[in-house]
């Protein structure tokens, strides 16, 4: 399916009225898209424009914005390979060759079984593992050539499938708040003092005393 299947309309007007302006559930739902088709198809921006009143243009200037949302097919997993400083000085370059290698792919390609799709990433926020990689945004530290084999196997025998779900996936439990315990929605232009959050937080700190 390229548009959100029923369930996930379901699904994306849920998270539509958590915001007080439907826009503001752009990025969520572009995710919801990534989720279902493995990457942002042009029918799902248009689907999501359709449900949060904007123009395909307008999401799609907004989801270029950001490396995560891909816009065409990727293998089940994606391969993030940090190339930075640190781990650039502790071997990135050799683990990216080795990468190309087992997988038959230059950067930027995916193997010809669909499984894994090789990236080179900027800084990955862990200098003190280097060198380090992302599948599917997963962590794995100071890999060796040796250790990315091994690693690569494992994906795409289907031995890591319980720790890395499929490209798209953000977070296996999807966030819900009962409606006796949401503060409501209010147009920010409606508002006035502090938000009710606090109010909340303060009450339930005084019935717990």
């Amino acid at each position: 399916m390229s548009r959100l299947s029923e369930a996930n309309v379901i699904v994306a007007k849920e998270i539509i009225g958590r915001y007080p302006k439907a826009r503001s559930a752009t990025i969520p739902l572009l995710h919801l898209s990534q989720q279902q088709n493995g990457y942002v198809t042009n029918e799902a921006i248009a689907h999501i424009a359709e449900l949060v009143g904007a123009t395909s243009a307008e999401i799609l200037g907004t989801a270029t914005f950001y490396e995560m949302f891909k816009f065409e097919p990727v293998g089940k997993y994606l391969l993030n390979i940090c190339g930075t400083m640190s781990c650039a000085l502790l071997g990135a370059e050799e683990l990216i060759h080795h990468a190309e290698q087992k997988l038959g792919v230059k950067v930027g390609g995916t193997s010809d079984d669909g499984m894994v799709t090789l990236e080179r990433a900027e800084c990955q926020a862990a200098c003190t593992e280097a060198p380090c990689l992302q599948a599917n945004y997963r962590f794995r530290y100071r890999m060796t050539p040796d250790t990315l084999d091994t690693f690569i196997n494992d994906l795409v025998a289907g031995r890591l499938e319980g720790e890395i779900p499929p490209h798209g996936t953000v977070a296996r439990v999807r966030q819900h708040i009962p409606a006796d315990r949401g503060v409501g929605v209010f147009s920010p232009d409606a508002v006035e003092g502090a938000p009710l959050w606090i109010s909340a937080a303060a009450a339930s700190t005084e019935a717990s005393k």
